[in-house]
């Protein structure tokens, strides 16, 4: 099921909808090109069978029926626009609903992230997404500032609720609870070939609920 995220015009030159397309599913689904039409471009990923090393600036215009220096206006290069829209996938696919416990937020949250990872696209996309981030120091202050740091908020944002309701163990920081559950997730996805489960899910909850 694709997410169709409409952006407004008047934004990037009315191209954030339209040129980020659909990340392997990911779905930023249409807006306005520069010239005033609608782009359609659900499926932008999807169209690169060999994944992130096909994908390509001249594809995606072409996906969303703009060209290149269209994109080019708004975006510096084919991993920024994938990354926004994955950023956007995230936003949709883990939302902020309060479960009634920090123990819960934190559970339903690793559940939304892990079943987003799993998807083997997604997890090939956010692999390649970090070794970019490795090679071009440019990126990685805009991967860490516009991916990185907003999933690190998204998990803050149910920390300081937490701490509100009163539940929230008395040691435990934003800072250092994003550091067990990111620093868990990145190493299975790079380092390590082991699951995104239950499994992982009760354990770390269990670690940040003591």
């Amino acid at each position: 099921m694709r997410d169709q995220i409409w952006v407004g015009a008047g934004d990037r030159g009315d191209l954030r909808g339209a040129a980020a397309g659909n990340v392997h599913g990911a779905g930023i689904a249409r807006g306005k090109s520069a010239g005033g039409g609608e782009a359609d471009t659900r499926g932008a990923a999807d169209d690169e069978r060999g994944g992130y090393a096909a994908a390509s600036i001249e594809k995606i215009a072409q996906r969303a029926g703009v060209g290149k220096r269209t994109i080019y206006r708004w975006w510096p290069s084919k991993g920024d626009v994938l990354m926004e829209a994955l950023a956007r996938k995230a936003d949709v696919q883990i939302p902020l609903p309060d479960e009634g416990s920090w123990a819960a937020d934190l559970r339903r949250m690793l559940a939304d992230s892990y079943a987003l990872a799993r998807a083997p696209q997604i997890g090939e996309l956010l692999r390649a997404l970090m070794t970019e981030a490795q090679l071009d120091p440019a990126f990685a202050e805009r991967f860490r500032a516009e991916f990185l740091d907003r999933r690190r908020a998204a998990l803050g944002s149910r920390v300081e609720r937490a701490r509100r309701r009163g539940d929230l163990p008395a040691t435990l920081t934003a800072e250092f609870a994003a550091d067990v559950v990111f620093g868990v997730f990145w190493y299975r996805l790079i380092a390590v070939p082991q699951p995104f489960d239950d499994q992982l899910a009760d354990n770390l909850v269990a670690l940040l609920n003591t």
